[in-house]
């Protein structure tokens, strides 16, 4: 266990910001597993920027790498793309 006093308001603070970034990863994988699940071309484009503003979100605040930020926006619009080609 810490000894300083301010060892252990980190620890707490720390355990604070766990859980709220817990949170917001979760919501933004929720998001993310329901776009994926979506068929139809205008529901996903309406969909979409709201996904997308949710991942820069988090990669603004470090919660997410920017690469893996990037990674996942890229993968959202290769999809947008296969739906806008089918014609969906």
């Amino acid at each position: 266990m810490a000894n300083h006093k301010s060892a252990i308001k980190r620890i707490r603070s720390n355990n604070a910001k766990k859980l709220s970034n817990r949170y917001r990863k979760k919501t933004v994988g929720t998001k993310l597993k329901n776009i994926h699940s979506i068929d139809k071309k205008d529901k996903y484009q309406k969909e979409l920027p709201g996904v997308i503003s949710s991942i820069d979100k988090l990669a603004g605040k470090n919660i997410y790498h920017k690469n893996k930020a990037a990674n996942l926006k890229s993968k959202l619009m290769k999809r947008a793309n296969a739906l806008a080609k089918a014609g969906k």
